[in-house]
């Protein structure tokens, strides 16, 4: 029964109910018996790193909000189905009562490529800093407050900042953690 041809959809859900969509499809489809159906049920994700408290946390989060990537054989009622499923949408590239479009391979394998790159990437935080550059404060008491960098401690991942507070340039030794560039 595992012979059956999958190809990968991407299914709308409501931005934020992602990882539910993921949980009601896969409980949906064991519920019914149709694991041969539905292989896999995706939410693409990175990690993310911030600065709270003095402390870098890293979270996950998903890089493609309001889409969750479906490995399954879309006959008889399982579309239906899925499209009936709490918080979903319906599904991307399917027009009204049309059939859903599958994602082309070079699609399928870029996403998930990058979902594998972002997972081995892991900890290392290299952001390469140029003295001279405009940044933005993303975190602490300077929160968007725009500066220019004036020295660059990669041993510590430490800027000195220099920003202007009530017209005075003011400098301010930041994480690069607590820095964005400015576009």
């Amino acid at each position: 029964m595992s012979d059956i041809e999958k190809k990968w959809y991407v299914v709308r859900a409501i931005s934020g109910k992602e990882k539910k969509v993921k949980e009601f499809i896969e409980s949906e489809i064991k519920a019914r018996g149709m694991q041969d159906f539905v292989s896999q049920v995706l939410i693409p994700t990175e990690k993310v790193f911030q600065v709270r408290n003095g402390k870098k946390i890293s979270k996950e989060r998903s890089y493609l909000p309001g889409y969750v990537l479906i490995e399954a054989a879309l006959i008889g009622e399982i579309p239906h189905i899925i499209k009936n499923i709490t918080n979903v949408i319906g599904f991307l590239g399917a027009e009204k009562k049309g059939d859903p479009i599958p994602l082309r391979l070079s699609e399928v394998n870029r996403i998930l490529g990058k979902v594998d790159e972002l997972a081995e990437s892991g900890e290392e935080l290299n952001i390469p800093f140029v003295v001279g550059e405009n940044v933005k404060v993303i975190d602490g008491p300077f929160n968007n407050f725009s500066g220019i960098i004036e020295e660059i401690n990669e041993e510590k991942k430490k800027l000195k900042v220099t920003v202007k507070i009530f017209g005075r340039k003011t400098p301010l030794e930041l994480g690069y953690m607590q820095v964005e560039k400015e576009s």
